[in-house]
C-alpha cells in the first residue's frame, strides 16, 4: 500500500458509521494502522482514575478515537461533496492534490 492521500489539517467526510455524513479536520494520522483522528467525530468514553498524587479527580471523559482512512474521503469545498483526489503535476514540478470534478486544488483548504 501507498502513503495516505489523506494528511494533517485536511476537510474530510465521513462516508460509513455512527457519524456518516459529517465532516471535520484531521489532527492526527497514523498512516501504519492506516488510521486518523478526526476533530469531533467518534467519540468514545475514557474511563480515568483519581489520583491523589496528581490532585487529579477521576471520572468519564470523552475523547476522539481513531477512525481508518477507508471510511475517510477528502471533502471538496466547491462540490461541497467527498471526492476522490488526482494528482496534478504543475510547470514546475510540483504535484498537488486536485479534485477531479470541479478541477480545484485541494491543498489550501484549511
Amino acid at each position: 500500500m501507498g502513503a495516505p492521500k489523506i494528511r494533517k489539517n485536511d476537510i474530510v467526510i465521513i462516508k460509513q458509521g455512527k457519524d456518516k455524513g459529517k465532516t471535520g479536520k484531521v489532527l492526527v494520522v497514523i498512516p501504519e494502522k492506516r488510521k486518523a483522528i478526526v476533530e469531533r467525530i467518534n467519540f468514545v468514553k475514557e474511563f480515568i482514575k483519581p489520583d491523589r498524587s496528581k490532585n487529579k479527580q477521576g471520572g468519564i471523559m470523552d475523547k476522539e478515537a481513531a477512525l481508518p482512512l477507508s471510511r475517510l474521503m477528502l471533502y471538496c469545498e466547491d462540490c461541497q461533496q467527498g471526492v476522490r483526489v488526482r494528482a496534478k503535476v504543475l510547470e514546475d514540478g510540483t504535484k498537488i492534490r486536485v479534485c477531479p470534478k470541479c478541477d480545484n486544488s485541494l491543498e489550501n483548504q484549511k
